[in-house]
């Protein structure tokens, strides 16, 4: 079964960019819808956006995020991104990629239950 392995979080101001990476050490992402999740201290986990395998790839984005953030997949690396442009203090958040079985979905679950596999995350922080 695939394993998820989040990279690319960091530090960085207020209005500047980061990129992650979401890749599995083992498996496919074949067949998964792929979304990314973020959870700052002491809130629930959220929904920031996802993508479906069929379809050639409809998106979804919380609206906290559209306009900024952009999903894509990365078939030959077997993964996923997360373009974040102009981020805000309160993107702040350990940021968790996710794999939902669903070969032939056609939209994307913001319920994290619904999803079968989680990377361990890696932490964003936006200072001011």
């Amino acid at each position: 079964q695939a394993a998820l392995v989040e990279s690319g979080g960091g530090s960085v101001q207020a209005g500047g960019s980061l990129s992650l990476s979401c890749t599995t050490s083992g498996g496919t992402l074949v067949g998964y819808i792929m979304g990314w999740f973020r959870q700052a201290p002491g809130k629930d986990r959220e929904f920031v956006a996802g993508i479906t395998w069929t379809g050639g790839g409809r998106i979804t984005y919380a609206d906290s995020v559209k306009g900024r953030f952009a999903i894509s997949r990365d078939n030959a690396k077997n993964g996923v991104n997360l373009q974040m442009n102009n981020l805000r203090p309160e993107d702040t958040a350990v940021y968790y990629c996710a794999a939902d079985y669903r070969p032939y979905g056609w939209s994307v679950s913001s319920t994290p239950g619904s999803y079968d596999l989680w990377g361990s995350g890696t932490q964003v922080t936006v200072s001011s």
